[in-house]
């Protein structure tokens, strides 16, 4: 079945990725024909999300035929996403790199309607959901994560608070944009409103995705995740992750551990051709935060449901699932 949102498309001889950075207004395709070029699309932020990392760099390595230099200069495109990791290390590993490729695209997509499924289960009839960021169809190989918990979620006539997720807008500009093609009700708002719509009793369940996982619960996310954690804990509104396999790393003790991206300027200076701050301000642009385990009610998982996740239950999990 296809996809009504297609972020990666593999065409043989190369790799063509949907340019999230025009969305909504443009549907262009970014063609890449070298592992370089498939970088690049990874830095600058053509394709994003953790899993479509992975799928795209899989890819990449296939253009490169597998050479040592391919390798390193996918590995280096961005930091904090383990999936680009664990990929990589399992193309270094195939015998048959398009094979292998299109294992991980297929493999992806199954999972994330796997845990669409399960995370379906916790969500109750006519839910008002918030998410942050975009964890959808566009951020994978399609469906979704925290966006494919919500598709799956559908029939109970669940409705969607996006959060528009500065300083890039994926909220505003992905997720929302999602939901409007999925016919699924949705209502954007600046990410400073959560707290608000929370304490009025207009959120009931809060579902995020995750960049990594590390082997104690704590996770990954867009900034800005753990101040909703924060919020949802405060109002006793469950927060729930979802998120494959492949982000869980256990090589990582906690969240200390998880390095975080630091970007430009120009995101928070401004938007595209649009300047609002003065020059000669500082500015830090964390791409990232950690949301402590003790925070998350529930990890989902192509495999299950961790509900309050420690190091025991995450361990139990992944050797459980180990070949």
């Amino acid at each position: 079945m296809a996809e009504a949102v297609e972020p990666i498309r593999w065409k043989g001889d190369r790799l063509e990725l949907l340019d999230q950075r025009l969305l909504p207004e443009k549907t262009v395709y970014v063609t890449c024909r070298t592992a370089d070029e498939v970088a690049k699309a990874i830095r600058d932020m053509v394709v994003r999300g953790a899993p479509a990392i992975g799928c795209a760099a899989a890819f990449g390595v296939v253009l490169s035929k597998g050479s040592p230099e391919a390798f390193e200069v996918l590995r280096k495109s961005r930091p904090t996403a383990v999936n680009l990791f664990w990929a990589l290390d399992r193309m270094k590993k195939a015998k048959d790199l398009e094979a292998e490729a299109k294992a991980i695209f297929a493999e992806d997509l199954a999972g994330n309607r796997a845990m669409g499924k399960f995370g379906a289960e916790l969500i109750p009839d006519k839910a008002r959901i918030m998410t942050h960021c975009n964890a959808g169809a566009l951020a994978t190989a399609g469906y979704g994560t925290a966006l494919g918990v919500i598709r799956s979620s559908k029939s109970k006539n669940v409705s969607v608070i996006a959060n528009e997720t500065r300083p890039y807008l994926q909220g505003a500009r992905l997720t929302a944009y999602e939901m409007v093609q999925e016919g699924i009700p949705v209502t954007l708002i600046t990410d400073s409103m959560a707290g608000h719509l929370m304490s009025c009793g207009e959120v009931d369940v809060v579902v995020v995705g995750a960049d990594r996982i590390a082997a104690n619960g704590d996770t990954a996310n867009k900034i800005g995740t753990y101040a909703l954690a924060v919020l949802a804990k405060r109002h006793g509104i469950p927060f729930y992750v979802a998120a494959p396999i492949s982000t869980f790393d256990p090589s990582i003790p906690d969240g200390s551990k998880i390095p975080i991206e630091e970007r430009g300027a120009d995101e928070v200076t401004g938007y595209r051709e649009t300047r609002w701050a003065p020059q000669g301000v500082s500015v830090r642009n964390p791409a990232f935060d950690i949301t402590p385990a003790e925070l998350i009610t529930a990890i989902i998982c192509e495999k299950g449901v961790i509900l309050a996740p420690t190091r025991e239950k995450i361990q139990s999990l992944l050797l459980s699932i180990t070949p």
